[in-house]
């Protein structure tokens, strides 16, 4: 009966934003099923090689119909010098958390890493789980298959966590994120010519903060919903602006993504055995620039992917030259250690440009203005301001401190949880009376 439940909390779920999900999602759901059985059963490595292919082209090929191919087509009529092609099939929602989400099972059971289930509720509840559909986190369907089969019952202490997660997850969404976009980002980014190089900077940061509690505001959300049907997500974000280098970002931002990537297609690309250590590097971008690909079909995300695997190669080359210091051994300066965060944490926010502009001019007006040298802060008000310092304050702040927030909450009596949620509410129903916007990685 919970299966069926939550099976019909997904499909409801994508109802909302197109009926086609209806057919689609099942259809899709149902091949993979059927291969799922044929490779549980089969022993011959041609044939299971047939499966799994059928599987990713099946997945990959509808990504590709639904999200890709006007991309494909623009760029294709632009380099031919013939007339673009009219393409009319697409979703409202993207597909791209759904199809590396399903494929997880089909390839794991090709490797022989999991069992699989014969349980077709069960798949299709998995692989359809609404409340990692619109951005993750990426679950691996034999997780959510064995946790299906030995539900947890919903204790105090848990519902008490997880109504903590959802409503640190609004706070992060709307209080936050929202905020800082709609007073000063989305303007910016629209025309960045109307400000200062200093106005346009501080867009710049302030946007590294918008993208962090927009997507780990909905993580909260989704791993909280989840808690409360029992189910354990995987985490999708530690502290990613601490992060000493590149490597060490991914480590801590989209974790899930990070592991998707590395586990089944850096792994998978030819040449990670060769003598040749330039597969290594190679392949590290061509991992990001398809990530990059992943998130939207743009030529700036392919750069924005770029630019990571870049800086991912450049720290394993750095690291092939200068071992980090073992277990025991002196470790660097204090300075060395901070030195590091901050020029991380520039990297990233400057990749972050080509990830938010909608294509290379308005990123390159956004660098035009930045290198001008204005400096004005009259578009910058108080609420702005403070917002910003909380934002990064708060992400700083030690992981006890966390901890200790959560805890208390969870022991407190319901009453006192209810009274938190309930002022919360109010609250949230004060600060965004214009409603919330759609979250930021629900495009892609």
């Amino acid at each position: 009966m919970t299966l069926a439940v939550i099976l019909f909390a997904n499909y409801f779920f994508y109802a909302r934003f197109d009926l086609a999900y209806l057919a689609l999602i099942p259809a899709v759901s149902t091949i993979d099923f059927c291969i799922g059985l044929g490779l549980q059963s089969s022993k011959s490595p041609g044939f299971r090689r047939l499966l799994v292919g059928m599987s990713i082209v099946m997945n990959v090929g509808m990504l590709a119909v639904f999200k890709y191919m006007p991309f494909f087509l623009g760029n294709w009529a632009h380099w031919t010098g013939r007339p673009p092609v009219p393409w009319s099939l697409s979703l409202p929602i993207s597909l791209s958390f759904y199809v590396f989400q399903a494929l997880t099972y089909t390839i794991d059971l090709y490797r022989r890493d999991i069992k699989g289930t014969r349980s077709y509720l069960a798949h299709l509840a998995a692989v359809s789980f609404f409340p990692t559909t619109v951005a993750g986190p990426i679950t691996r369907v034999d997780s959510l298959l064995t946790q299906f089969d030995k539900p947890k019952k919903l204790d105090p202490a848990t519902g008490g966590r997880a109504l903590f997660l959802v409503g640190l997850g609004l706070i992060k969404k709307l209080l936050i994120a929202d905020y800082l976009s709609q007073n000063l980002i989305n303007r910016v980014f629209d025309f960045p010519n109307l400000y200062t190089g200093a106005e346009v900077l501080i867009a710049v940061y302030a946007f590294a903060f918008q993208l962090y509690y927009d997507f780990s505001g909905y993580t909260d959300i989704a791993i909280g919903s989840a808690l409360l049907l029992g189910i354990k997500l995987p985490e999708n974000f530690n502290a990613p602006y601490a992060a000493v280098n590149i490597a060490d970002f991914w480590r801590r931002w989209h974790i899930s993504l990070s592991n998707w990537l590395r586990d089944y297609l850096y792994f998978s690309l030819p040449g990670l055995r060769s003598k040749w250590k330039i597969f290594t590097y190679l392949n590290l971008v061509i991992t990001m620039v398809i990530g990059g690909l992943w998130h939207g079909p743009s030529w700036n995300f392919v750069l924005w992917g770029a630019l990571h695997g870049g800086g991912l190669a450049g720290v394993r080359l750095w690291q092939t030259w200068f071992p980090p210091p073992k277990k025991g051994a002196a470790k660097p300066s204090g300075l060395w250690h901070y030195a590091s965060i901050l020029l991380t944490f520039h990297f990233v926010t400057f990749a972050w440009i080509f990830f938010r502009a909608t294509d290379f001019a308005t990123a390159s007006a956004i660098l035009g203005r930045i290198g001008s040298g204005t400096a004005s802060f009259a578009n910058l008000n108080r609420g702005l301001w403070t917002v910003l310092g909380i934002g990064i304050a708060a992400h700083y702040v030690p992981k006890k401190w966390y901890d200790f927030s959560l805890n208390l909450y969870v022991r407190a009596p319901f009453y006192a949880q209810a009274a938190a949620l309930v002022a919360l509410v109010i609250g949230l129903q004060y600060v965004g009376q214009t409603g919330a916007a759609p979250f930021i990685y629900e495009r892609f």
